[in-house]
């Protein structure tokens, strides 16, 4: 690596906030969940911490006293939280007699959002740093690496290392700059508008209106009903919530400008709530991302309304370009979110699991292209 140094540092909080959101300001790909703030508040919350089962071991690349690359590692002895599903692998190990925890991870936890992940100055930078985490996994025995939901040049880098590429599927809406949520209506088949119209009339009909609130303008009692909310569908689900009230208080104090609120009321009392990330790069386009929702009251249809037409309103009328609705649910292409191929490498130290894993690829990737066909002839937009 000639004048190169890789150092691997216990906290986020370790590398300079300053220096880490310069090099994830200058991607192509950058996302709000990879800001310092965040995963900073993700570890000082004890939201993702050794506890949980996340150990942090963020790696830097340094030339000098000049932070060249840098990537948020976890080691796990678990697969929660992650949403590139690994289970099949790790009872293949088992019952092989061999440990497939502990494992790397470089992802964002509990996020499935793509975007860069190896933040770095160059190429070549993103080379060394992949070349880093391999090295770093021999050293510490581990069975694995997985980088999940990585941008191209994430891809490009681990392409070029020798990582095993998977692919899975997502559902995003592109706003072709519509001028109303009328005009976006329009857009879509006669089958989808009309439904789309009868699940809003059967909220409103319901007596629930809706207002939202962003950044600062979020207030502390209406973050506390958002978690109250939160909190009970995890719950509702048998799983406490993978994020603590602190760990949103924080957010609320570091990084309010990437946070969009919308409360459900009946009656003036507010029932129901979902949280939406917004892109805080300035230069950038604004791109809204699906995040959480809850429910204290049941209505028909509620959940479509908070988590979808709402926020698309929203994005319409404030110029979003694009509004990610988060991990599976062909259910969402009803609601104009279309397909898109997300990507995440994986090494296995293992060789001969590493060709049996090499050959699932082979054949499971033939599947996403597959089905990525068989969903493109359902689209929702009207024939050309």
């Amino acid at each position: 690596m000639n004048d190169y140094v890789i150092r691997v540092l216990p906290s986020p909080s370790d590398v300079s906030p300053e220096a880490w959101n310069a090099l994830l300001a200058a991607e192509a790909e950058p996302s709000p969940f990879m800001r310092h703030e965040y995963l900073t508040a993700l570890n000082d919350s004890r939201s993702a911490t050794p506890d949980s089962g996340w150990l942090p071991q963020f790696v830097t690349l340094w030339q000098g006293e000049q932070l060249q690359a840098a990537c948020p590692l976890y080691v796990k002895d678990h697969s929660y939280g992650e949403y590139v599903f690994d289970w099949a692998w790790a009872n293949a190990y088992e019952q092989h007699g061999l440990a497939y925890y502990p494992k790397a991870v470089v992802a964002v936890p509990f996020t499935p959002v793509p975007g860069a992940r190896l933040l770095a100055r160059d190429a070549e930078s993103r080379t060394l740093l992949v070349q880093g985490l391999i090295a770093l996994c021999k050293q510490l025995e581990l069975s694995s690496l997985h980088l999940l939901f990585g941008a191209e040049a994430d891809v490009a880098a681990c392409t070029e290392a020798g990582l095993m590429l998977r692919n899975t599927v997502q559902f995003h809406w592109t706003n072709a700059q519509y001028a109303d949520f009328d005009a976006f209506l329009a857009s879509l088949s006669h089958d989808k508008r009309k439904k789309i119209r009868q699940e809003r009339r059967k909220v409103a009909e319901a007596g629930v209106s809706f207002r939202w609130s962003r950044g600062a303008d979020i207030g502390k009692a209406d973050w506390d009903f958002f978690y109250r909310c939160y909190e009970r569908t995890y719950r509702e689900h048998g799983n406490p919530p993978y994020l603590t009230r602190d760990f949103f208080r924080r957010m609320a104090d570091t990084m309010p400008e990437a946070w969009l609120l919308f409360i459900a009321e009946r009656d003036g009392k507010p029932m129901a709530s979902s949280l939406i990330a917004l892109s805080t790069e300035p230069e950038g386009p604004l791109v809204a991302y699906g995040r959480y929702w809850g429910a204290l009251e049941r209505v028909d249809c509620l959940h479509f309304e908070a988590c979808y037409y709402q926020p698309l309103a929203w994005c319409i009328e404030h110029g979003a370009q694009r509004f990610e609705g988060g991990a599976q649910g062909e259910h969402k292409m009803a609601r104009a979110l279309m397909p898109v191929k997300t990507t995440s490498a994986h090494w296995l130290a293992h060789p001969s699991f590493a060709d049996a894993v090499e050959r699932f690829l082979e054949r499971e990737g033939a599947g996403i292209e597959n089905y990525l066909d068989h969903l493109g002839e359902r689209s929702p937009f009207k024939s050309a």
